[in-house]
């Protein structure tokens, strides 16, 4: 099993000491288990200029895409993801907000429909808890099958100690995640997920100033209400079938274009 760790913070404070718990924690359970990580602080990506390349034309096309690139390649290549991100003003980091913007155009175009992920994010006061519902809200419009978050308050800005309440806290949810991941079981997805599925899919072939890349990612999809291989209640198949023709209503009337 490959787990990516993905450090969201600019520094290894707090939030990266509990990540190491839980890392030794799954690393008790399978010893088998190969980690990597990556430091996004590192890699000094540029800020997103909101150009739409990645919309229109594919986002290989980013400017930074040789920064970009090489960690949807990881997280490709990973059975799943650990997200280690610390809590800012109650929401996500300014590097990790930044690398999510670069890959905005996976709510377009969805991808990780296999992966399952875990948030880890640590708090001096408040909001470590919105910060970790943040990124797995934004995680499930890329495909991520499931997401286990475990946010902690610390109380503490430089010297943080967990406690042994925050370490029996962190270690089930370490097992939740590991055995989820171990079990290959997948999840069906929420009506949230299945919205924008149904409807980009609808509207790939709808008026375009500009050609885009989405008509080239949907057709493989046309006649599904979700990825292959996910299971889908029935009533689920209806409403995405709903969803769908309703996009495709709208498509007739709406014209999408991504000029500056």
């Amino acid at each position: 099993m490959k787990i990516l760790i993905i450090n969201g913070s600019p520094h290894k404070g707090n939030t990266w000491l509990l990540t190491q718990h839980v890392k030794e924690f799954i690393y008790s359970f399978d010893k088998t288990i190969n980690f990597s990580e990556i430091h996004l602080m590192d890699i000094n990506i540029p800020f997103c200029t909101g150009c739409s390349n990645c919309f229109r034309k594919g986002h290989q096309f980013c400017p930074h895409n040789n920064k970009i690139q090489p960690i949807l390649n990881s997280i490709e290549n990973s059975d799943a993801i650990i997200f280690s991100v610390s809590c800012f003003q109650g929401h996500l980091t300014g590097v990790m907000k930044n690398f999510t913007d670069h890959i905005a155009f996976l709510i377009h175009r969805p991808r990780f429909f296999y992966k399952k992920a875990m948030i880890i994010s640590t708090t001096g006061g408040v909001s470590a808890n919105s910060t970790t519902k943040a990124l797995a809200s934004t995680i499930a419009g890329w495909g991520f099958n499931k997401s286990y978050q475990l946010p902690i308050v610390a109380l503490s800005w430089n010297a943080y100690k967990p406690t042994e309440k925050d370490l029996q806290k962190a270690k089930k949810v370490a097992n939740e995640f590991y055995e989820d991941v171990k079990s290959k079981i997948m999840h069906p997805p929420s009506i949230g997920v299945l919205i924008p599925f149904n409807l980009f899919q609808a509207l790939c072939n709808s008026n375009n100033d500009y050609p885009t890349e989405d008509n080239n990612f949907w057709p493989k999809y046309i006649g599904m209400q979700y990825a292959p291989n996910i299971p889908l209640p029935f009533y689920k198949r209806i409403l995405g079938k709903l969803i769908f023709l309703i996009g495709k209503h709208l498509s007739k009337k709406m014209i999408i274009t991504y000029k500056k």
